[in-house]
């Protein structure tokens, strides 16, 4: 049986060392309970440091965090320090409170590991978009803003993090969905490691709730498998994506905490 928590994290450490690669300077290794992958970029996503300890107590879990803290710190740009739920034992969920203090990080947002073995998807029957794939810089840069739209940063901080970055435009599956002319969505996969892997799912936020997300990401994943016949898929949703994720086939399989700095 696939160990799903396993295979949630490995794939987000391992495709998240894949996005930052081109970065320039981006610092990504191994060290014992923490893998970084920071760009140092604007584009807070890419700047990343997971504690991948598993069955951490609540000594483990304070030591692992002052050291991801303290890391953070000394970059230009901030990032977010993740936490797989399922890795922490009784201890350390008891001690969390007192070990984010200590380390001086507060919560960012949670993050939903999830999969699915989804079989070529039908096009969403509403709403009629036009996808058009990501093939160069100024379609790249329309896509980036997308992406700042939906989540609420300034346009430039996307912008510096996908300019130049030939992973979008020549390896990953990206697509921006227009209505008429109007771009409105965007999604990406990329296939890493075996399975399909969903990234970069947004909506410009006077297009939400038509229907847009669950087209592009349906058009996105087929035009995905048509090309390397892999039907398993994984992705890390926020609690806003989750229920158009589960409505095209995923379910979770991981609990993350992404942690900021406080102070």
């Amino acid at each position: 049986m696939r160990d799903e928590v396993l295979e949630s994290i490995e794939q987000y450490t391992s495709v998240w060392k894949v996005f930052v690669a081109e970065s320039p300077g981006a610092d990504i290794r191994e060290k014992p309970g923490l893998s970084i992958c920071w760009a140092d970029s604007p584009f807070p996503f890419w700047n990343a440091i997971f504690i991948t300890e598993p069955s951490l107590d609540a000594a483990g879990l304070n030591s692992r965090l002052k050291e991801a803290a303290e890391y953070a710190r000394q970059k230009r740009e901030p990032g977010l320090i993740y936490v797989c739920e399922e890795h922490l034992t009784s201890s350390a969920k008891a001690g969390l409170p007192a070990a984010l203090t200590e380390a001086g990080v507060e919560l960012s947002l949670p993050v939903h590991g999830m999969a699915g073995d989804i079989p070529p998807l039908a096009p969403s029957r509403r709403p009629a978009l036009q996808m058009r794939r990501v093939t160069e810089e100024a379609q790249l840069m329309l896509f980036a803003d997308i992406n700042c739209e939906g989540y609420g940063f300034p346009l430039d901080w996307g912008r510096a993090g996908l300019r130049g970055m030939r992973l979008w435009t020549d390896r990953a599956f990206s697509y921006v969905g227009f209505e008429g002319d109007r771009a409105v969505c965007c999604a990406s996969v990329i296939a890493h490691d075996g399975s399909l892997y969903l990234a970069l799912v947004a909506t410009r936020p006077s297009a939400q709730r038509k229907g847009y997300g669950e087209a592009v990401v349906r058009h996105t994943l087929r035009s995905a498998h048509d090309s390397t016949g892999l039907c398993r898929t994984i992705l890390h949703a926020s609690d806003a994506g989750m229920p158009v994720y589960r409505r095209v086939g995923y379910h979770k399989t991981a609990s993350f905490f992404a942690y900021k700095l406080s102070k």
